[in-house]
């Protein structure tokens, strides 16, 4: 159990990281692990900054040193299965995320990551079942929306694809991701069609 001054430098740390001051929030991290080293959650906060700043061998440290005080962490497993999955190393995301999962079950989020490494790691059925299954938990997910986007781009499910990212826009408007994955299924859409008719 974590004391309350812990607690809130924590809380502080999370509210920072929201920000985009990923290093600030590495500093109260740092700050709550000279009075105690043994603070998972520390090392989880520190290994998610990492993440989102691309410092992925300091990421994947931290969030071993997280894993190995508390075994039993869904969000640093699910964030070192995530960590995996970013260097196409499916067999590891997968086995952290089933461990996310199975300790926090039907999160859309480890759901999410668990069916993009698993339809990657070639079982294509049922990672799209699992992202499909993330979707019906949390249909506003842009995250979840864009990763089944691309993987029904990928299978020639171009209208489905194309449905996702129209809806991605409709909530994020200035997603320029979107907007370029839009513009090559439609692109893709027509010249499917056109070696259709050529058949």
């Amino acid at each position: 159990m974590l004391d309350t001054g812990t607690s809130l430098l924590l809380e502080e740390a999370e509210k920072l990281k929201q920000a985009g001051y990923h290093e600030q929030a590495i500093k109260v991290c740092e700050k709550v692990l000279m009075s105690d080293l043994e603070c998972a959650e520390a090392y989880e906060e520190i290994g998610d900054n990492y993440l989102s700043m691309r410092e992925y061998f300091k990421a994947k440290k931290a969030l071993e040193r997280a894993i190995k005080l508390n075994p039993e962490s869904a969000n640093a497993n699910y964030l070192i299965g995530f960590l995996y999955s970013c260097f196409g190393k499916w067999k590891q995301s997968i086995e952290y995320l089933e461990k996310a999962d199975s300790i926090y079950p039907n999160h859309p989020e480890i759901l999410r990551c668990l069916g993009w490494s698993i339809y990657h790691n070639g079982q294509k059925k049922r990672g799209i079942i699992l992202l499909e299954r993330a979707l019906s938990m949390n249909n506003d997910d842009p995250l979840i929306m864009s990763d089944l986007g691309v993987i029904y781009m990928n299978e020639k499910e171009f209208d489905r694809a194309e449905k996702l990212f129209e809806r991605v826009i409709e909530l994020e408007p200035n997603n320029s991701k979107a907007e370029e994955c839009l513009n090559a299924i439609r692109f893709f859409k027509k010249e499917y069609a056109k070696l259709k008719k050529k058949k």
